[in-house]
């Protein structure tokens, strides 16, 4: 009975820590990026880091995710495919709650944590049905994982950066490279959703705007990048 309990308020708390999620950039400081004052080699625009306006698609992933949890609540409730990914996704979401506020004093662990936000919100997608419910259930959360798989290369590649283990152009192509590893697997292992493989690839074109005329190689591998991952990502949806 109890864990029967624990199960029917994984619900609820998956569309309170969503919300909390949503509104945790208006309580904390805006983050424009780790200060490059507090890392051994000062890099002042780190190559791996996509432009400015490619942040903006984190609007769409907070509406999206309270889309899907509200949506899993009300119609959903004791639905398998709702409850199933819900536990690791509210973990992820509640990590992502506090990461602003630790993002502002500690790369490192900041880093830890959005590695494991997106090994879970990975994890999260990949158990989740893609058939039932595909729009309110797979997509939101493939654009979350998405999104993650490449922030969590991104912010490992400044720390890799800063503290001067690789230069800032050799970080930002490894990264590039493990983004695409990681992310080309995923978009196989669920191709019929596309929304995976297009928010990573939206992610990579960032890159090559942020690195356009200042940074030619990272650029031109970010831009066989992206249309590696735009291509496996249709490859697999046509077939």
């Amino acid at each position: 009975m109890r864990i029967l309990d624990m199960k029917r308020m994984i619900q609820p708390t998956l569309l309170l820590v969503t919300l909390a999620f949503a509104v945790a950039p208006f309580v904390t400081p805006p983050f424009m990026g780790y200060d490059p004052g507090i890392f051994p080699v000062r890099i002042e625009r780190p190559s791996v880091q996509p432009a400015g306006y490619a942040f903006a698609i984190w609007g769409l992933i907070y509406l999206w995710l309270i889309i899907h949890a509200a949506f899993g609540l009300i119609k959903r409730r004791d639905d398998p495919a709702f409850t199933k990914p819900a536990l690791p996704l509210a973990i992820a979401v509640a990590l992502g709650t506090v990461w602003l506020a630790i993002a502002l004093a500690a790369p490192i662990p900041a880093t830890l944590v959005i590695i494991a936000m997106a090994v879970l919100a990975i994890y999260a997608y990949v158990i989740a049905n893609p058939d039932q419910d595909r729009w309110l259930l797979a997509a939101p959360l493939a654009i979350f994982a998405g999104w993650l798989t490449a922030a969590a290369a991104v912010s490992t590649g400044v720390i890799l950066a800063g503290h001067g283990v690789f230069s800032d152009t050799a970080a930002a192509l490894i990264m590039l490279l493990v983004v695409l590893a990681v992310a080309i697997t995923v978009q196989v292992k669920r191709p019929k959703m596309p929304i995976y493989g297009a928010t990573v690839t939206w992610a990579i074109v960032g890159i090559v705007v942020s690195n356009w005329g200042l940074n030619p190689t990272v650029a031109y591998a970010a831009l066989a990048g992206a249309v590696v991952m735009a291509g496996a990502t249709v490859v697999k949806l046509l077939r």
